[in-house]
């Protein structure tokens, strides 16, 4: 079995709404909504999000596409992890995905679940052009991780290393609940970090394995609306250059969102200022006009679909 645990509980302050974080859109669907819909698509057979932060708002978005935990009060990651009792117990392996990182592809995921087929923990590492204040993946001779330093405890040395810590992980999930029991608060923030759980498996005699993104931007995470237009521009840019190389015309891809779900057929010409969302389903022949804006809908062959 396979399993995820989706971290979807804060506020998410940076954005300055009463809107939960994961609920803000990207191509007309909540963030939370795309990372369930990947994680599914990766291979999960069984889903929990763990919510908080006006969580009646995120299980009404996503009811009847995975289970939910209540984290109350938030005290940190690894306590989020904690809220998925009704995983503990069960052999397979566990996800653990971040729900304000939206872009993440099921290829991804799928590459986690595979590293922990034979260990115990696997880390999504990137390297993101600057690297800044994230915390650092130390591995060891044999390519395994050795430990995550957080930049504010790293040496010089530990600085320098490129390759971060993304907040993603896979699990055996006995595992994962057997290093959760030995996790610890003692910090000035009193929270338990998932992060500790890299030493504490280790000292446990487990492998910790890293898996690299082959794509840095697919891993930004979302705090602010900047962020969240820069994620939005990514995914569109992904999602228009993978149609176009299957043979859809598309006018102008810099003015033209297509949803993830969306789905076209052969000779199709697209022009500037779509916007085609939802589970749309563009038929043999069509052209779409400008202005068009659209959502769960099937066109005809040959159909003309003006604004």
């Amino acid at each position: 079995m396979k399993f995820a645990v989706i971290m979807a509980a804060g506020k998410g302050t940076r954005m300055k709404s009463e809107l939960p974080k994961v609920l803000h859109k990207i191509l007309d669907e909540p963030m939370a909504g795309l990372i369930v819909n990947n994680v599914r698509n990766a291979g999960a057979d069984r889903i929990v999000s763990i919510v908080g932060y006006r969580h009646e708002l995120v299980e009404e978005a996503l009811q009847g596409q995975c289970e939910f935990a209540v984290q109350e009060p938030q005290l940190g990651t690894g306590h989020a992890v904690m809220q998925a009792k009704m995983l503990e117990g069960l052999k397979g392996l566990t996800l653990v995905a971040n729900g304000d990182c939206p872009c993440v592809r099921s290829s991804t995921y799928e590459a986690l679940y595979k590293a922990v087929e034979d260990a115990d923990m696997a880390v999504l590492t990137a390297e993101p052009e600057d690297t800044a204040s994230y915390g650092r993946v130390i591995r060891n001779a044999a390519g395994n991780v050795e430990k995550i330093v957080e930049f504010k405890d790293a040496n010089d040395e530990e600085k320098a290393v490129r390759e971060i810590n993304t907040g993603i992980y896979a699990f055996n999930n006995e595992a994962l609940f057997e290093g959760l029991k030995l996790l610890k608060n003692d910090n000035a923030q009193k929270e338990y970090y998932i992060t500790d759980l890299v030493e504490i498996l280790k000292g446990l005699g487990k492998t910790v394995k890293a898996v690299k993104a082959e794509d840095w931007l697919e891993v930004q995470g979302v705090n602010d609306n900047v962020e969240l237009a820069r994620a939005t521009a990514y995914l569109r840019r992904r999602i228009n250059t993978e149609w176009m190389k299957a043979g859809v015309t598309i006018i102008d891809p810099e003015n033209t969102l297509i949803g993830p779900e969306v789905t076209f057929a052969h000779d199709v010409t697209v022009w500037p200022n779509t916007y085609l969302f939802g589970k749309t389903e563009i038929a043999e022949g069509t052209v779409i006009m400008p202005g068009v804006w659209m959502r769960d809908r099937k066109t005809e062959k040959n159909e003309v679909v003006k604004p």
